[in-house]
């Protein structure tokens, strides 16, 4: 069976291994000659004098390839959702050759189980090298912009695409196996596998690890915006305070007690000229200062790998929990 399973996969695996084989090549060619530009330009800039301009000059070496590096970590899990997982065991039922392996004396949970576990190694396997691949590279340029919590790069780097890359498979096989029509299960794969992927990263991720909070007072430099609504005086707090690399959440201005400045409050603390359409900002920045500061809430960069590694075993779980269901329908008569 797994031999069989093998020859099913196996053109599949030879592009997915000629992929692998070009994209390591083009990155082994530019990657040494970033690191090289790294160490000679960024390293040494302070003593220079001219870090912005060169810290933009190496962000903006070989863009296309960055860009074109991450896209292809971010799309290749849902590509082997839709066309490894999803066709896989829904182009047998439409063909009915499942019913051969059947009277094989092959058991129906050894046909699942070769199939699926087979499939899922290969996607994992294939997304981990990628990533590992992309993330080597671009890792100096990680190291400038401390952008890792930005939810394209985090999606692209180090373990997550490998659980990514588990869940669109399986999920693809799901579906294959539940309606057995290889376009409707190839169409689900990719529309279950992009809002799984955007409620993970919107609603969850932030809160899988209980964030900091960090206090800024409120004086003239603190960064606050400033408008005047239909509503009247309306003041926000900008993420400014948080260290490089951290990954801000959210910005409130709060008293002691946490609650928010009334609209009334700002209207006398706050008045707006009738003639400048602005605001005494001095004495705007007074009266809030003196019973409100900025409450940041942030995850550190300490908290990278533990939410990597948090993120991961979800969409693991999701994958087995799916693999499960799989199992107990296979059971169920098949007409």
């Amino acid at each position: 069976m797994i031999r069989f399973a093998w020859l099913q996969f196996r053109t599949e695996a030879i592009v997915a291994a000629l992929g692998l084989v070009a994209v390591a090549v083009v990155l082994a060619v530019t990657g040494p000659s970033l690191v090289h530009l790294y160490y000679t330009s960024v390293v040494t800039c302070s003593a220079n004098h001219d870090c912005s301009t060169v810290t933009t000059t190496f962000l903006d070496t070989d863009g296309p390839l960055q860009i074109g590096s991450d896209f292809l970590v971010l799309l290749v899990p849902g590509l082997m959702g839709m066309f490894w997982g999803a066709p896989l065991v829904a182009r047998e039922f439409e063909t009915g050759t499942f019913r051969l392996a059947w009277t094989q004396g092959v058991t129906r949970t050894r046909w699942l189980a070769v199939k699926l576990g087979f499939g899922t190694f290969a996607a994992m396997v294939v997304t981990g090298l990628l990533s590992l691949m992309v993330t080597w590279w671009s890792s100096r340029i990680d190291q400038v912009r401390m952008n890792s919590f930005d939810p394209l790069v985090f999606s692209v780097r180090d373990i997550a695409p490998i659980g990514y890359a588990a869940f669109a498979f399986v999920l693809g096989f799901t579906a294959g196996l539940m309606m057995r029509r290889m376009l409707p299960a190839m169409a689900t794969a990719l529309v279950g596998f992009v809002a799984a992927r955007l409620a993970i990263s919107s609603w969850v991720r932030p809160g899988l690890v209980t964030p900091f909070h960090k206090t800024v007072a409120i004086n003239l430099n603190t960064a606050l915006n400033i408008g005047l609504t239909q509503a009247g005086v309306h003041v926000t707090a900008t993420t400014r305070g948080v260290l490089p690399g951290d990954w801000a959440l959210a910005a409130k201005i709060v008293d002691i007690g946490g609650h928010s400045p009334t609209a009334r409050f700002l209207d006398r603390a706050c008045p707006f000229s009738k003639t400048t359409f602005q605001p005494n900002l001095p004495a705007c920045i007074a009266h809030l200062g003196a019973r409100f500061h900025v409450l940041l809430t942030y995850q550190p960069m300490s908290h990278y790998w533990v939410l990597q590694w948090y993120e991961t075993g979800i969409f693991l779980c999701l994958a087995a929990i799916l693999a499960a269901i799989c199992f107990l329908t296979i059971r169920r008569p098949i007409s």
